[in-house]
């Protein structure tokens, strides 16, 4: 549990707030590409609680700045994107990408006016079917060494899913391996002779085992097969809002044989505000081309254009008894994952009271990634780097992010397994 100081340190991440300090040194998505229209024009986004407008310049790249003018507050979002910036349509006012004001075009010709505002302004990249942006001081660090920034664009699909609860209690529910066994339990023909889904579903206690590293840590989770073998399947926590596990759908199985360690997926839980969060959902394959129809099928949530599924708090999630007493899935909600993550976290409340919780062992992950967010707001606050966010070396503290899953036998070591060249 945490204390309520302790809570509303890794809770609140809007301006000026500690948490909000340490959130604002990493890189973080800010909205998909597909949600920029070609021609680019300004949509309202809001991150870490601050109101901004989102637009591509008059060559393609993103940018991103306050929403409202800072001449009269009127909404930039309505602006015409055009002489190298975005102009607010009330009075003419013209700011490039980085914030400077280009043009007042009611002042006098000989006024110096318009170099003395500067309006809120943040560097954006895109890549990987996300635009990300930096919202911190000084120079951004190098971007994550993610993989699926560093590969072609048809490696990796994204989309995102509304969430109606803080940030962190989904990020949460990534590094918690044991709930698996019950939230995702369901009858599938696809995934009746899955070996791996069975033993998931069979041992329901697995061993967790925490090895912390450069950029967060790794979480080993592992389960009982038979008299000879176990399961392990490793994931890992990404400071501060990112999460990196297999399992994912990449290929149509119909098509080409299932093979989990043939890629990773990612859940990257961003602030809207403290209530509000987006989960981004980014899979990745390494070594070519996904399948982008088959994947949109299994990670969509059946939402509208806004990414708001179907299923949520007020019709309470289309929860069925019927099917739950069927035993066709444990909870009733369906068979997307991302429904049964949703209602998860967001039953927790907007902001969950940790004081109130009763932690177990396997909570393991759940602890250290409290631990390792409040000692990174508390370097931010001492005026060190916190953890992950490297600028002077150039080292990459993803180098060793491995995401696995793979059949051992019962007497090899559990951490680093992964390095062995022949897992069973």
């Amino acid at each position: 549990m945490l204390t309520a100081e302790q809570n509303e340190l890794v809770t609140r991440t809007g301006p000026g707030t500690p948490g909000g300090a340490m959130m604002r040194r990493y890189w973080q998505p800010v909205a998909l590409s597909e949600e920029l229209s070609g021609h680019g024009d300004p949509i309202p986004v809001r991150i870490l609680s601050e109101d901004l407008v989102l637009f591509r310049d008059e060559a393609g790249a993103p940018a991103l700045m306050g929403l409202r003018c800072p001449h009269r507050q009127t909404d930039l979002s309505y602006g015409r994107v055009e002489d190298g910036g975005l102009r607010c349509v009330y009075h003419g006012w013209l700011f490039a990408k980085d914030g400077r004001c280009l043009e007042q075009p009611g002042e006098p010709a000989d006024s110096t006016y318009a170099s003395r505002v500067r309006h809120t302004a943040y560097p954006c990249v895109e890549a990987g079917g996300v635009i990300l942006t930096y919202m911190g001081p000084g120079e951004p660090p190098p971007l994550p060494g993610l993989p699926f920034l560093r590969a072609p664009a048809e490696h990796s699909y994204a989309t995102k899913v509304l969430h109606e609860c803080n940030y962190l209690q989904g990020n949460e529910g990534n590094i918690d391996p044991q709930h698996v066994s019950f939230l995702h339990r369901l009858k599938s023909p696809r995934r009746a002779n899955d070996r791996a889904v069975n033993v998931i579903y069979n041992d329901v206690a697995p061993t967790i085992t925490i090895e912390e590293s450069p950029f967060g840590f790794r979480t080993y989770a592992r389960r009982h097969v038979d008299e000879l073998t176990d399961m392990v399947r490793v994931t890992n926590f990404i400071m501060p809002n990112l999460s990196a596990f297999v399992g994912t759908p990449r290929i149509d199985p119909a098509v080409q044989p299932r093979d989990e360690n043939d890629g990773c997926q990612h859940h990257w839980h961003v602030p809207i505000d403290d209530t509000h969060h987006w989960k981004y959902v980014i899979v990745h394959r390494y070594a070519g081309p996904i399948d982008r129809d088959y994947c949109a099928r299994e990670c969509n949530t059946q939402g509208d254009e806004r990414y708001i599924p179907r299923r949520n708090q007020r019709n309470r999630y289309g929860q069925d008894r019927d099917d739950m007493r069927r035993g066709d899935t444990f909870i009733g909600m369906g068979m997307r994952f991302q429904d049964h993550d949703k209602f998860a976290t967001e039953s927790q409340g907007a902001i969950c009271d940790r004081s109130l919780e009763h932690l177990a062992t396997t909570d393991r992950g759940v602890i250290t990634m409290r631990r390792q967010l409040l000692e990174a707001i508390a370097a931010v606050q001492g005026g060190e780097e916190p953890l992950m966010i490297e600028r002077v070396t150039g080292a990459d503290p993803l180098a060793e992010m491995v995401v696995r899953a793979a059949f051992v036998p019962k007497e090899s070591e559990t951490v680093g397994f992964w390095r062995s060249p022949s897992p069973v």
